[in-house]
């Protein structure tokens, strides 16, 4: 990563629910970020009441049927947040929320594995993540099953098994494919779904160079997306390198003001159009942490709504997200 930026966290009395990290254990490049690697880049000043855990494809079971490993990640970071819970490690609930990943492709024959996930849970699982990435560009990471998978008569009908548990949906799409997501959303008005990562900016590959063509598209997908009212957005992720910032590239690593001055257009746009009510800041870490430190972001991210009220910021860094996810409200919030 990037050398480190040393700033001192603003307005540190402000609590924040962070509604989006990962965690995981393993041999490759990514390496090792457990509860004490998140507490230590989260350690930096700021308020972090309380966080939500997002699926990342860590700690599948070994064994059983290959569409029911992925509990094994939910029974995981259920460990990690009775971990948290116990006192001895802060006053941070490290993942409040759980987020948890099914092949909604498997239509009703995901039910199983949802239960299982609300059984591996226990209180703390509230919804599915599937990311339905894809681009022709064979330079842009696909993750998904290909193009048109939101629309998928199979994809939906794992997807309509949502509503009946309870649950969310967290979308991970390219912002290339934020009208077929509005789509979705409108067959399902019922389901809350959170869009992650500001709706999925690119900034590589074909799209390298085409900042001001990318923001338009995206803008007309985001203002789509906020017709629906069941949707919700997560404004962050901007750190990686897809979006085409290079900010991991660097020599000397962005400040909280570089940070405010690029994404703001990007977040001020979010918040009028959605509301502050339908935002929440977000730090998608530690894959962010490649372009900049957890204090540097929180920081850029309140530089970003300096005009906002109380109540609004209060919304973007905590409320909007403990009532998404359905967590109990932190003390002192």
């Amino acid at each position: 990563m990037v050398g480190m930026m040393i700033e001192e966290a603003i307005d540190p009395g402000l609590p924040i629910c962070d509604p989006h990290h990962h965690l995981w254990d393993g041999p490759g490049e990514r390496g090792r970020y457990l509860l004490d690697e998140y507490l230590e880049d989260a350690g930096g000043g700021h308020k972090i009441a309380k966080t939500v855990f997002v699926e990342c494809g860590a700690m599948y079971r070994k064994d059983g049927p290959a569409e029911m490993r992925p509990v094994g990640e939910t029974e995981f970071a259920q460990g990690v947040a009775a971990q948290s819970a116990s006192g001895q490690w802060g006053t941070t609930a490290v993942a409040a929320g759980v987020i948890g990943f099914a092949d909604l492709t498997l239509g009703a024959g995901v039910a199983p594995i949802i239960e299982a996930h609300l059984a591996a849970g226990k209180n703390r699982f509230r919804g599915i993540r599937q990311s339905c990435t894809w681009d022709g560009d064979r330079a842009i990471l696909t993750m998904g099953k290909g193009k048109g998978m939101m629309l998928d008569t199979k994809f939906r009908e794992g997807f309509a098994c949502l509503q009946r548990y309870g649950l969310s949906f967290d979308a991970w799409q390219y912002y290339t494919q934020l009208i077929e997501l509005a789509d979705l959303a409108k067959a399902f008005s019922d389901t809350p779904i959170i869009v992650n990562h500001t709706g999925g900016l690119l900034g590589i590959g074909r799209y390298a160079g085409k900042r001001q063509e990318v923001f338009q598209e995206w803008k007309r997908g985001v203002t789509e997306l906020a017709s629906c009212p069941n949707v919700m957005m997560k404004l962050g992720g901007l750190g990686m390198p897809r979006c085409g910032f290079g900010w991991h590239e660097q020599i000397n690593p962005p400040s909280s003001t570089e940070l405010a001055v690029a994404m703001g257009p990007y977040y001020r746009f979010c918040i009028e159009v959605f509301g502050t009510e339908r935002c929440m800041f977000e730090s998608n870490f530690p894959v962010d942490k490649v372009s900049y430190s957890y204090t540097v972001l929180w920081n850029a991210l309140k530089r970003i709504c300096e005009g906002c009220s109380p109540k609004e910021r209060s919304a973007l860094f905590h409320d909007t997200a403990v009532k998404a996810y359905r967590l109990e409200r932190s003390n002192h919030a």
